[in-house]
């Protein structure tokens, strides 16, 4: 058989994010056994301090980086609003199944569609209104609102989507002005120290046991990162991003064979239609983006 690199790429990008999603299941069933033991700020707030282990092989770019004040204020506003999002996220995780958790967590990309079009100018074309109108379903079709109750550990997970599309926005702002490790790095930082004051006001002494698997949740999730970098640097998104739909399938088995949680087939309907309104915006600025190109290379 031949295998040429355009051949080997897609099936390593579709490898790569194989191996991303294992390493998210992984982070949030280490977070949902270690439960609700040690509060949320504080399980959050020794994850990244845990993990700051992991920026060594950045520092070289951080400290050629000048720094101004309005740079570092954005940093710092960037920070705080991702640190809120992994404080509810470790709450959620405490409060509602796996499956309900992964499912939702597939909002983040709807509402970066919408914060883009109110804060960075981007049109919102029909397109968008249609996926954006589908992940609504889909997320209606998790709550259930009237059929039965609403729990924190679901609005724990509405903020988490909304303020990790609110980081990741102000990423997309400061990738132009400083290289991507930088902004991965200054993340770590200020959210560490952001989680810092939150953590020390309900702290209680963690025990070796839960340090050691909270260094194994930052290990996960430094590694899901670099896998999914690796992904994307190896296919299109379009061929990889629907990969990511199999962390519900994980999500769901390690549920109800770990953890004894019952297959609630609306939250796996409810995914699945939020996670085809993300593949549609995909697929379709794909399209797009190819179109665009060719124009270009005829002109």
């Amino acid at each position: 058989m031949i295998n040429t690199e355009a051949e080997a790429r897609p099936l390593l990008g579709v490898f790569w994010m194989f191996v991303t999603g294992l390493c998210f299941v992984a982070v949030t069933a280490l977070v949902k056994y270690l439960g609700d033991d040690m509060p949320a700020a504080q399980s959050a707030f020794l994850r990244y301090a845990l993990g700051l282990v992991f920026l060594l092989p950045m520092l070289s770019s951080l400290r050629a980086v000048t720094f101004t004040r309005q740079s570092l204020t954005f940093f710092g506003l960037r920070g705080l609003l991702h640190a809120l999002g992994v404080i509810l996220w470790f709450y959620a995780m405490t409060q509602i199944s796996l499956a309900e958790v992964t499912a939702m967590n597939y909002l983040s990309p709807i509402y970066i569609t919408l914060g883009a079009a109110l804060f960075l100018g981007e049109k919102l074309a029909m397109r968008r209104i249609i996926a954006v109108i589908m992940a609504f379903i889909g997320a209606l079709i998790i709550l259930r609102p009237g059929l039965r109750e609403i729990s924190p550990g679901h609005v724990a997970m509405i903020g988490t989507a909304i303020l990790f599309a609110a980081s990741y926005l102000m990423a997309k702002r400061m990738s132009g002005q400083v290289n991507a490790s930088v902004v991965v790095g200054m993340l770590s930082i200020t959210v560490t120290i952001c989680l810092a004051p939150f953590a020390f006001a309900v702290w209680v002494p963690p025990s070796a046991t839960q340090l050691f698997w909270l260094f194994w949740v930052a290990a996960f999730a430094t590694a899901g990162h670099f896998s999914m970098t690796l992904a994307f640097a190896a296919a299109p998104v379009t061929l990889t991003q629907p990969v990511t739909f199999l962390q519900l399938v994980w999500a769901v088995i390690l549920g109800a064979v770990v953890f004894g949680e019952g297959v609630d087939l609306f939250v796996v309907l409810g995914g699945v239609v939020i996670m085809s309104s993300v593949l549609f915006i995909t697929w379709r600025e794909a399209v797009l983006r190819r179109q665009a190109r060719r124009a270009q290379a005829a002109e």
